[in-house]
Protein backbone atom coordinates (compact mmCIF):
# COMPACT_ATOMS: atom_id res chain seq x y z
CA UNK A 1 0.00 0.00 0.00
CA UNK A 2 1.89 3.55 -1.13
CA UNK A 3 2.37 5.57 2.11
CA UNK A 4 -0.42 8.51 1.32
CA UNK A 5 -3.19 5.95 1.37
CA UNK A 6 -1.40 4.04 4.64
CA UNK A 7 -1.55 7.66 6.12
CA UNK A 8 -5.14 8.03 4.91
CA UNK A 9 -6.72 5.23 6.71
CA UNK A 10 -4.86 6.26 9.90
CA UNK A 11 -6.11 9.77 9.60
CA UNK A 12 -9.68 8.24 9.05
CA UNK A 13 -8.96 6.10 12.67
CA UNK A 14 -7.90 10.00 14.23
CA UNK A 15 -10.61 11.38 13.35
CA UNK A 16 -12.57 8.34 14.37
CA UNK A 17 -11.03 8.43 17.85
CA UNK A 18 -11.69 12.01 17.76
CA UNK A 19 -15.58 11.17 17.54
CA UNK A 20 -15.62 8.68 19.70
CA UNK A 21 -13.69 9.77 22.46
CA UNK A 22 -14.36 13.90 22.12
CA UNK A 23 -10.71 14.43 22.24
CA UNK A 24 -9.21 17.54 20.64
CA UNK A 25 -6.49 16.61 17.88
CA UNK A 26 -4.01 17.46 20.27
CA UNK A 27 -4.92 14.74 22.26
CA UNK A 28 -6.10 12.30 20.01
CA UNK A 29 -3.26 12.17 17.11
CA UNK A 30 -0.09 11.49 19.91
CA UNK A 31 -2.78 8.74 21.75
CA UNK A 32 -3.05 7.59 17.92
CA UNK A 33 0.93 7.40 17.71
CA UNK A 34 1.80 5.77 21.07
CA UNK A 35 -0.94 2.88 19.55
CA UNK A 36 0.76 2.75 16.15
CA UNK A 37 4.13 3.46 16.61
CA UNK A 38 6.22 2.14 13.35
CA UNK A 39 4.80 3.81 10.87
CA UNK A 40 7.50 6.47 9.11
CA UNK A 41 7.88 10.12 9.64
CA UNK A 42 5.97 11.05 6.28
CA UNK A 43 2.96 8.59 6.84
CA UNK A 44 2.32 10.15 10.52
CA UNK A 45 2.97 14.05 8.89
CA UNK A 46 1.19 13.57 6.36
CA UNK A 47 -2.12 11.96 8.37
CA UNK A 48 -1.76 14.77 11.05
CA UNK A 49 -2.16 17.48 8.59
CA UNK A 50 -4.97 15.73 7.10
CA UNK A 51 -6.65 15.33 10.45
CA UNK A 52 -5.75 19.16 11.46
CA UNK A 53 -6.87 20.31 7.89
CA UNK A 54 -10.15 18.61 8.57
CA UNK A 55 -10.47 20.06 12.00
CA UNK A 56 -9.97 23.47 11.30
CA UNK A 57 -12.20 23.12 8.60
CA UNK A 58 -15.39 21.30 10.55
CA UNK A 59 -17.66 23.71 10.38
CA UNK A 60 -17.30 24.67 6.26
CA UNK A 61 -17.01 20.67 5.30
CA UNK A 62 -19.69 19.81 7.37
CA UNK A 63 -22.14 22.69 5.75
CA UNK A 64 -20.84 21.31 2.16
CA UNK A 65 -21.86 17.80 2.70
CA UNK A 66 -25.23 18.47 4.29
CA UNK A 67 -26.05 20.61 1.52
CA UNK A 68 -24.86 17.98 -1.07
CA UNK A 69 -25.67 14.54 1.08
CA UNK A 70 -29.68 15.20 0.16
CA UNK A 71 -32.22 13.15 2.28
CA UNK A 72 -29.14 12.75 4.38
CA UNK A 73 -29.06 14.39 8.07
CA UNK A 74 -25.40 14.58 8.96
CA UNK A 75 -25.35 13.21 12.43
CA UNK A 76 -27.54 10.40 11.20
CA UNK A 77 -24.74 9.24 9.07
CA UNK A 78 -22.50 6.22 10.10
CA UNK A 79 -19.62 7.42 11.95
CA UNK A 80 -16.79 5.78 9.25
CA UNK A 81 -19.11 7.16 6.28
CA UNK A 82 -19.41 10.40 7.69
CA UNK A 83 -15.99 11.09 8.34
CA UNK A 84 -14.79 9.22 5.15
CA UNK A 85 -16.47 11.83 3.65
CA UNK A 86 -14.77 14.73 6.01
CA UNK A 87 -11.47 13.41 4.79
CA UNK A 88 -12.67 13.19 0.93
CA UNK A 89 -14.00 16.64 0.81
CA UNK A 90 -11.04 17.75 2.51
CA UNK A 91 -9.11 16.32 -0.06
CA UNK A 92 -10.86 17.50 -2.93
CA UNK A 93 -11.27 21.69 -1.92
CA UNK A 94 -9.64 22.48 0.98
CA UNK A 95 -6.34 20.69 1.30
CA UNK A 96 -4.14 23.08 -1.00
CA UNK A 97 -2.15 19.59 -1.84
CA UNK A 98 -1.89 18.83 -5.59
CA UNK A 99 -4.44 15.79 -5.56
CA UNK A 100 -6.28 14.86 -8.66
CA UNK A 101 -9.82 14.82 -7.51
CA UNK A 102 -10.34 11.45 -9.08
CA UNK A 103 -7.53 10.20 -6.59
CA UNK A 104 -9.27 11.59 -3.85
CA UNK A 105 -12.31 10.15 -4.60
CA UNK A 106 -10.99 7.03 -5.28
CA UNK A 107 -9.25 6.94 -1.84
CA UNK A 108 -12.28 7.72 0.26
CA UNK A 109 -13.79 4.93 -1.50
CA UNK A 110 -11.31 2.60 -0.69
CA UNK A 111 -11.72 3.66 2.52
CA UNK A 112 -15.58 3.21 2.72
CA UNK A 113 -15.34 -0.22 1.20
CA UNK A 114 -12.77 -1.19 3.86
CA UNK A 115 -14.15 0.06 6.69
CA UNK A 116 -18.02 1.04 5.71
CA UNK A 117 -21.01 -1.49 5.52
CA UNK A 118 -21.90 -3.11 1.80
CA UNK A 119 -23.40 0.15 0.26
CA UNK A 120 -20.67 2.78 1.81
CA UNK A 121 -18.67 2.62 -0.92
CA UNK A 122 -21.64 3.74 -3.51
CA UNK A 123 -23.00 6.82 -0.56
CA UNK A 124 -19.17 7.75 -0.41
CA UNK A 125 -18.89 7.60 -4.17
CA UNK A 126 -22.19 9.25 -5.10
CA UNK A 127 -21.46 12.36 -2.67
CA UNK A 128 -17.93 12.97 -3.59
CA UNK A 129 -19.15 12.83 -6.99
CA UNK A 130 -21.62 15.42 -7.05
CA UNK A 131 -19.08 17.86 -4.93
CA UNK A 132 -16.18 17.18 -8.14
CA UNK A 133 -18.67 17.72 -10.92
CA UNK A 134 -20.45 20.95 -9.35
CA UNK A 135 -17.66 22.63 -7.90
CA UNK A 136 -14.11 21.20 -9.00
CA UNK A 137 -13.24 23.31 -11.86
CA UNK A 138 -11.09 21.45 -14.48
CA UNK A 139 -7.39 22.61 -15.20
CA UNK A 140 -6.98 22.72 -19.16
CA UNK A 141 -3.70 22.97 -20.58
CA UNK A 142 -2.61 26.28 -22.02
CA UNK A 143 -2.49 26.85 -25.66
Amino acid sequence: MRKRSIARECALKILYQMEMTGYAPDKAIPAFWEYEPDHPEDVRDFATKLVNGIHANLTVIDEKLGEYATNWQLNRMAVIDRNVLRLGLYELKFSGIDIPPKVAINEAVDLAKKYGDHDSSKFVNGILDKVHKKEIVPVTPHS
